[in-house]
């Protein structure tokens, strides 16, 4: 048995056009035990993106074995790729990515739609999950009455409502002030620590990276070394 829930060896990944071959990896390799969150910073266009979309199925290496909660995702069809993620990794975006004609508690429930599970089971994970963020009673808010960071927070309960392993958290914070991203990063380091969410985050803010447990640097497609974080 092993407690890595991440094990990427030697992942490259690229693209081609025409002649031109642009290497966007260039052999990650990267461990991560379970309950770990980890930051990745990095200059834009360093590869970030590309390497969460890979360790959440989302994209297919080049190269490589990308082995994720005990799953080898480069022997995966497309089909099962889409079934284990959505049983395994909730994501988190900086732009929240809510559905504006939908309440708080419609937009958190749409994840379990690709589940079997009834309409009452349904609504009971979707209230725990609002009152994990700290939004209890406010399913039937529209977007409209919600500030930014309690937006988030509805997408934070949106990823974690399938009781998803792996938090993958693409700049979570950027649009949002100080302040708010100061209460996004305590929530997601409570689900890490008091609910065991592990957490990979994607960041340029040296404050959010703080918040992790590690931090790892990514730059023209290679991972430099890794160095612990301050704690905040």
């Amino acid at each position: 048995m092993t407690d890595q829930i991440l094990e990427l060896t030697n992942v490259r990944k690229s693209y081609s056009r025409g002649r031109q071959v642009t290497e966007v990896l260039a052999g990650v390799s990267l461990r991560a035990r379970t309950g770990e969150f980890l930051a990745l910073m990095g200059p834009s266009g360093s590869g970030k993106t590309t390497l969460l979309n890979i360790l959440s199925g989302l994209d297919i290496a080049s190269g490589g074995e990308i082995r994720v909660a005990g799953s080898r995702l480069d022997f995966m069809s497309t089909g099962q790729r889409t079934k284990w993620r959505a049983a395994t990794i909730g994501f988190v975006f900086q732009s929240y990515n809510l559905m504006a004609g939908l309440t708080a508690g419609e937009n958190v429930e749409l994840p379990l739609f690709l589940t079997r599970l009834g309409r009452s089971e349904r609504l009971r994970r979707v209230g725990i999950a609002l009152e994990l963020v700290g939004l209890k009673g406010q399913a039937g808010y529209r977007l409209y009455e919600l500030s930014g960071g309690q937006q988030q927070r509805v997408a934070i309960a949106r990823a974690i409502v399938a009781e998803c392993a792996i938090l993958i958290c693409d700049e979570p914070t950027g649009d949002l002030d100080r302040l708010a991203a100061n209460d996004i990063l305590d929530l997601l380091r409570l689900l890490n620590r008091e609910e065991g969410k592990t957490i990979v985050m994607v960041t340029h803010d040296p404050v959010a990276a703080g918040f992790a447990d590690r931090l790892l640097r990514l730059d023209k497609g290679v991972l430099l070394a890794e160095s612990k974080t301050a704690p905040q």
